[in-house]
């Protein structure tokens, strides 16, 4: 892994991180220094390329407590107050506008499948019955959908997922997509 692209792809995202903790915006500037070394010390040693994202705001957290320990600001300061490992709401409120056009351009059958279970709320049990399908029938087609909506959204961006299989940031592919 390359730390200029390892940088390029996350820095302004450790930086409102570090915004939300850290209010003198030049200790902001002095700490994401700080992240910046210690990653590309420590970059070597990540075996797993898929967690970068939750392995470098675990580096950016604890730096933010060192800096506060040094300042002596507050010395009951625990590390788990600024852990990051909930995906940022506004990321999946993004992503959110995004599904119906994406399932609109889902061939029909996928988009009516997709919108009657996800958008509308049905059962799978319930869609079965109602379009007078089999019920394992329509379980492997919803899954078809699923992968094939996934697909489109694949074109279009890049997500960083951690490992819980929650979204934690996503990029657009400038090429490939069209917005939502």
């Amino acid at each position: 892994m390359d730390i200029d692209k390892v940088w390029l792809e996350y820095e302004s995202s450790l930086k409102g991180f570090l915004h939300k903790n850290i209010s003198d915006p030049n200790d902001v500037e002095d700490v994401l220094q700080e992240v910046l070394i210690k990653t590309y010390k420590s970059l070597p040693k990540l075996r797993d390329n898929k967690k970068i994202k939750p392995w470098l705001f675990q580096i950016a957290s604890n730096t933010i407590i060192d800096f506060y320990r040094r300042r002596k600001v507050d010395s009951d300061i625990s590390e788990y107050e600024f852990s990051y490992t909930e995906p940022e709401q506004k990321v999946l409120q993004q992503l959110s506008k995004c599904i119906i056009p994406f399932i609109n351009a889902l061939p029909r059958q996928d988009a009516d499948l997709l919108t009657a279970i996800e958008i509308n709320g049905l059962t799978k049990k319930e869609f079965a019955e109602k379009i007078g399908v089999n019920y394992s029938t329509l379980k492997s087609r919803v899954q078809k959908s699923r992968k094939a909506l996934f697909g489109l959204f694949d074109e279009c961006c890049s997500f960083s997922i951690d490992s819980q299989g929650q979204v934690m940031d996503y990029h657009t592919k400038k090429k490939t997509c069209t917005g939502c």
